[in-house]
């Protein structure tokens, strides 16, 4: 059967998973930190074997040459050669308007990927360097770039406009992109399956919560609305960065404290959100403990983040005239008991009649409404990892090859 290596590459980290396809195992997984700053750590398992390795790993191109070796290692490779590896899916976070979907990697797709970069210039330049050491170590595999944006590129023009000159979104491009993509198209599809209902039938909003969290209206399948917009930095309050804020502040607060532009979108991105609310950190966990001890902030930036998190939905339930279900999903959405309750135990109004009991999990797929419940709400681990394999499958031929084999 056909292997896909699935890849996230990051500035100074590199995350992937080894999957056997169609079958969907996970064959093994890791991921690379540190990467160009000494001391790098290369965690990896596979079954149940962990193996963590610390040493220097200069770059990306020496980060894949670490990875290509610990999957075909002696004691605990996963493959025998790298001739079992037959295509590599890279996430990409910005394709702009230029991609709608995720495609085969090609020198004009490069180009293209190039020209993105000034819409994402911390995350872009890291996947672009991910692709190309890839590629120079497996030449001869089709590489598939799943870019976030892609899903969100449905949104009609009266959502993604912001209400500035035109010209400047003719010119520069300036309009809402969205972004967690490739998650949202994943718990959606998965919340289809689930529901035992065809997903084209279904308007289903999606809460991606996390460090990072955005909300996104899926209508039919289809993106037509989310909370982040040019940038990730709009939408709900998030763990460093401040979501939705009057644009005027930023030109205030450089005349006020001296600052220049970067400092105060340095301000906005890595000091505000849930950290600067609660003044104890930046995860979440840390700020529930605070506030089951009393603490007033600790309390006052759940606050927030739920009532900016249960404002989106509200307004997507409005554009979609109705809602089927309500899903949560990454890092909070999958583990956080509290948030969740506090969303849903105000959205009895929508047709939500939420099941407290179903909710005491963590990290679990899980219906949390009653059986009778109009509108169903659910967690659902996300698997971006798979998403990625699932479209680097279809879109690489090997897909076809394989039915081509079966005739």
């Amino acid at each position: 059967m056909p292997i896909v290596l699935s890849v996230n590459s990051g500035s100074s980290s590199l995350k992937y998973q080894l999957i056997d396809m169609p079958s969907e195992h996970v064959m093994a997984k890791g991921v690379i930190e540190r990467i160009g700053l000494g001391d790098s750590i290369h965690t990896y398992s596979m079954n149940d074997i962990k193996v963590e390795v610390t040493e220097d790993i200069a770059n990306h191109e020496a980060a894949v040459g670490h990875l290509l070796k610990m999957v075909q290692h002696d004691k605990y490779g996963a493959i025998q050669s790298l001739d079992e590896i037959q295509a590599v899916g890279h996430r990409v976070v910005h394709g702009g308007e230029r991609f709608s979907n995720s495609v085969l990697m090609t020198d004009e797709v490069m180009n293209q990927l190039h020209a993105c970069i000034e819409l994402a210039p911390l995350h872009n330049p890291a996947n672009i360097t991910g692709i190309q050491a890839f590629q120079k170590l497996l030449p001869s595999v089709p590489h598939v770039a799943v870019f976030d944006t892609a899903f969100h590129q449905s949104m009609p023009k009266k959502t993604y406009l912001y209400s500035l000159p035109y010209e400047y979104y003719e010119k520069f491009g300036i309009r809402k992109y969205g972004f967690h993509g490739t998650s949202h198209r994943f718990v959606t599809k998965r919340a289809a399956q689930i529901m035992d209902r065809p997903l084209e039938e279904l308007k289903l909003i999606s809460c991606h919560l996390g460090n990072g969290s955005s909300i996104a209206a899926v209508h039919g399948g289809q993106s037509i609305d989310t909370s982040m917009g040019f940038t990730p930095l709009a939408g709900v309050t998030m763990g460093t960065r401040s979501g939705d804020v009057d644009s005027a502040i930023l030109p205030f607060l450089m005349d006020k404290l001296d600052l220049s532009e970067k400092e105060v979108l340095d301000i906005y991105n890595q000091k505000s959100g849930l950290l600067a609310l609660s003044g104890i950190s930046s995860d979440l966990r840390d700020i529930e403990e605070a506030a089951q001890q009393g603490n007033e902030r600790a309390n006052l930036a759940i606050d927030i983040f739920v009532e900016r998190i249960r404002n989106y939905i509200g307004s997507y339930a409005v554009q979609m005239n109705g809602v089927d279900a309500i899903i949560f999903t990454a890092g909070i959405g999958e583990n956080s008991q509290w948030i969740r309750s506090l969303i849903l135990e105000k959205l009895d109004w929508m047709g939500i009649h939420f099941d407290p009991q179903q909710n005491g999990v963590r990290g679990v797929e899980r219906e949390l409404t009653y059986a009778t419940s109009p509108v169903k709400a659910f967690i659902i681990p996300t698997n971006e990892e798979l998403m990625i394999a699932r479209d680097t499958m279809s879109i690489s031929g090997i897909e076809e090859g394989m039915e081509l084999c079966l005739r």
